[in-house]
């Protein structure tokens, strides 16, 4: 069985979820990560920001337009050295202005994906997969970019069977 890290962002509290503003206290991206994990044994990476964004939803949106504006590279609070030993990487992340948050590319920069396969996996609230896989195989260089998946954020808690089947496609 191939061997599967899941890398993702997840936005905790003050969140868009169905047309409103809502205090989440787990994240979209976080719960389809654990139901990729649950499904195919894959380990997790969270990324983290050292610097967090603001709690208000508005104003971490005018917070992450500015950073990709400005190709931004945020500091993490820690780093994967390797993804050597996976066969297959998840990228998990919200849609944040047509692709990932940036911090998720300040990882991404730091590793070598020659040889692995990547797949982008997004959550969303209407702009489904938008940008992920074009960003995967600009910040994934030597990985072949595979099947991606978009969860809409509102359905992302009743999203498991969907995760499932799709993880164990292409993942297993």
């Amino acid at each position: 069985m191939a061997k599967t890290l899941v890398i993702y962002y997840s936005r905790k509290g003050q969140n868009y979820l169905n047309g409103s503003i809502v205090d989440l206290p787990k994240g979209n991206t976080e719960i389809v990560a654990e139901f990729i994990q649950k499904a195919v044994g894959a380990d997790l990476f969270e990324v983290e920001t050292k610097k967090p964004y603001a709690i208000d939803y508005t104003q971490c949106t005018i917070e992450a337009k500015e950073e990709l504006r400005n190709n931004d590279r945020p500091e993490l609070v820690k780093m994967l050295d390797s993804v050597a030993e996976y066969d297959n990487i998840v990228v998990a992340g919200p849609c944040w202005w047509g692709t990932y948050p940036v911090a998720v590319f300040t990882q991404l920069e730091a590793l070598d994906f020659s040889g692995k396969k990547v797949f982008p996996v997004m959550t969303h609230e209407g702009s489904g997969i938008a940008g992920a896989p074009a960003a995967l195989k600009k910040y994934c260089q030597g990985a072949v970019v595979g099947e991606g998946l978009a969860i809409q954020g509102g359905a992302a808690a009743g999203s498991e069977a969907k995760v499932a089947v799709w993880a164990k496609k292409n993942l297993a």
